[in-house]
């Protein structure tokens, strides 16, 4: 039995809040999402399978009348949508491929992609976080496809994530793909956690930030909030 199970059924804490807490408070253990060492053990068509079935039988729970001809295709369209779509991101296989290219035109200041659209799930709810991220990096020699910068947003996020960990994710693929320490990040994003149950604040958002290399002083960072906000 894992610990989270007996910490949920003996109504034990963890590092002083409860398991809803954690939720609540959007803590997360670590860079990695946590993932069984089994997690591929079945295949993509199997787990959906699985999710179509467990899916109905929630949807029973709940009262639905699953032979009505809106509903009972539901459990299939999310299955798939869960493992093609929205979660696709668990995958490896998924990762984006990435090539280098050498920096020919020997630009050796800040490249900025701003504004990349992003859709990702809360892993305490399973309810959406949308939002925006900026990256930039300083290139040590080579360089990378702008849309690969968007892909590789996109492929952190399409999993269940907290923010600070989405970020961080974000930074260190791109600094271990680029080679360099010259690397930032920043996520803007509304958590529908938030803002659609719980305390219900329609109007917050979070910001998150990474800033590596080069890009941790002050005149970078105004450098960047800069190019970000014109």
């Amino acid at each position: 039995m894992s610990s989270e199970l007996k910490m949920k059924q003996n109504g034990h804490k963890l590092n002083g809040f409860s398991i809803s807490e954690i939720g609540d408070e959007h803590l997360y253990t670590g860079l990695e999402t946590p993932m069984k060492s089994d997690a591929f053990k079945l295949s993509d068509e199997e787990k959906k399978e699985r999710i179509a079935i467990l899916f109905e039988e929630i949807m029973d729970i709940m009262g639905l009348d699953l032979t009505d001809d809106s509903l009972k295709g539901t459990p299939q369209r999310v299955a798939k949508m869960y493992i093609d779509e929205i979660f696709s991101g668990l995958n490896p296989k998924n990762k984006p491929k990435v090539a280098l290219f050498d920096n020919k035109y020997q630009y050796n200041q800040m490249l900025v992609e701003k504004n990349i659209t992003f859709y990702s799930n809360c892993e305490h709810h399973f309810v959406p976080i949308i939002g925006k991220a900026h990256v930039a990096y300083i290139s040590s020699g080579k360089v990378i496809g702008l849309s690969k910068l968007n892909r590789i947003v996109q492929y952190y996020a399409k999993r269940p994530q907290v923010q600070e960990r989405l970020t961080n994710q974000i930074a260190e693929e791109l600094k271990s793909i680029l080679e360099t320490e010259d690397v930032a990040v920043i996520i803007d994003a509304k958590h529908l956690c938030v803002s659609s149950r719980g305390v219900k604040d329609d109007t917050s958002a979070t910001v998150t930030t990474y800033y590596g290399g080069r890009f941790n002083s002050s005149q970078k960072i105004n450098e960047l909030h800069n190019y970000i906000n014109n």
